[in-house]
């Protein structure tokens, strides 16, 4: 028997998590993410995704205050979407916390959204997330609290040409330089038999990861690599993209907004990832 979801977990906050960034887990990650922008290489500014880090720990209790643990082997990341009010340098001290918002019951499976906040150890807001968990096969027993902000692709911009096209190539040890990198241990990243007992073709590359690539992407190519002037990053995982394959990521502008660009993410025409969203401030 399906086990329903929980209501009572919403709005719960965790307990604060706390980080210390330095430069070498700010260069760590760089290089787990192939990025090129210097400033990050060098330990100075973290790349935007970096911003996971910090708050990782504190998404598992979270989210299982919603969901059944026995429904651990059933997640995958479905979206994330981070606001950046400043970016994270070394020598920061974080503070982290985390609390499910809302979950919705879709055809195929359930969603959990759960808002991530950063602040230093003085209360400044380093950044906010929205990170929403697709739970497959799973019948939460309804819907309750709120959804993720929108960022759809306007799909009249596919009859237009994109402003960038980058490729890059995922290598075959890319999972196992990520994992320690970003603090994530996902057995479906490093164990062959694992993610095919999961129903995968084998290891599968993190999803922050490609969201990372994807990120450096939009930074060289439409902010002149200069990581604050991001204030939004957003987007939908839609396939799993696995080591030794290339990913194209091409950038359109909104012909509405000045600043804000879409992006979609693909592996030989396949989309891998949907519904990128840029806010690139001046």
């Amino acid at each position: 028997m399906t086990e329903p979801f929980m209501p009572e977990g919403l709005g719960e906050w965790t307990d604060p998590d706390k980080f210390q960034v330095t430069a070498e887990r700010i260069t760590e990650y760089a290089k787990a993410t192939n990025d090129p922008i210097q400033a990050h290489l060098d330990g100075e500014v973290a790349s935007p995704v970096f911003a996971i880090v910090p708050v990782f720990n504190a998404m598992i209790p979270a989210v299982f205050s919603v969901v059944p643990v026995e429904y651990l082997g059933k997640v995958l990341h479905g979206k994330q979407d981070f606001v950046f009010h400043r970016p994270i340098k070394a020598g920061d001290n974080l503070v982290a916390r985390v609390k499910p918002i809302g979950y919705q019951k879709q055809s195929t499976g359930s969603v959990v959204v759960q808002l991530l906040e950063t602040r230093t150890d003085e209360g400044e807001l380093v950044n906010e997330q929205y990170m929403t968990a697709f739970f497959r096969g799973v019948d939460s027993g309804g819907s309750a609290g709120e959804t993720a902000p929108d960022h759809t692709f306007p799909e009249q911009l596919r009859d237009t040409e994109p402003v960038a096209v980058v490729t890059a190539h995922v290598d075959e040890d890319q999972t196992f330089r990520y994992s320690p990198a970003s603090g994530d241990p996902m057995p479906i990243h490093l164990d062959a038999e694992m993610a095919q007992a999961s129903g995968l073709p084998g290891i599968i590359a993190h999803g922050l990861c490609i969201q990372a690539f994807t990120s450096w992407a939009v930074l060289t190519s439409v902010a002149g690599s200069k990581t604050e002037r991001l204030k939004r990053f957003a987007v939908r995982f839609a396939k799993p993209v696995l080591p030794g394959q290339d990913i194209t990521t091409r950038i359109w502008a909104s012909p509405d907004t000045p600043g804000t660009y879409h992006f979609e993410t693909t592996v030989d025409d396949v989309a891998v990832i949907k519904d990128g969203l840029a806010e690139v401030a001046d």
